[in-house]
């Protein structure tokens, strides 16, 4: 499955963006080299089961254990202190990048309700793309008798690519259904 993105990559994708944009070098190609998947959980500072179901669903989701983050200041109007946990967040590279790039094309953005493809005005100028799930439910590895609360997550793809049509090219040439 993730030989499969490569090979897609190698043999189809390069070519096309090359003869599309006119690269001289094979180096100036854009390809994605990270993805982000982040879960923000306010809750998570009174409730130490939300964070806990939380790390536990993003690592059956991405096969990566995520890391806590904490607060950088105290904010009295969220009774959060410094220091106290407020999210969840995993960096997929290489393999487990293109395995869960794989997956969130072919079967979890399929399984939306009412799904007719995703915006394609959210990258951010540089060629890296947003986007924003709100429920862990489109991923085939969650079951819905497991979780005890519906909760989004935002995922970030950056690539190499230097402005928003080469990464638009990019994204749209690997699979991702843009809406038209």
């Amino acid at each position: 499955m993730v030989q499969r993105l490569k090979t897609l990559y190698q043999e189809t994708i390069v070519p096309k963006l090359k003869e599309e944009f006119n690269y001289a070098n094979v180096h100036q190609i854009p390809k994605v080299t990270k993805v982000t998947v982040n879960r923000g959980l306010g809750e998570a500072s009174q409730n130490a089961k939300a964070l806990e179901a939380s790390i536990r669903e993003l690592s059956v989701i991405t096969g990566q254990r995520p890391v806590v983050t904490r607060a950088k200041k105290a904010i009295a109007g969220f009774k959060i202190r410094q220091g106290m946990p407020v999210g969840v967040m995993v960096t997929l590279r290489s393999e487990r990048m293109y395995s869960f790039l794989d997956r969130l094309i072919n079967l979890a953005l399929p399984r939306i309700r009412d799904f007719r493809g995703i915006s394609p005005k959210s990258f951010d100028g540089r060629g890296n793309y947003n986007l924003g799930v709100r429920e862990q439910l489109i991923f085939p590895e969650i079951q819905y008798d497991s979780i005890e609360q519906i909760r989004g997550m935002d995922i970030a793809i950056i690539t190499t690519a230097q402005t928003d049509e080469e990464g638009r090219a990019l994204l749209k040439h690997m699979g991702m259904p843009f809406r038209t």
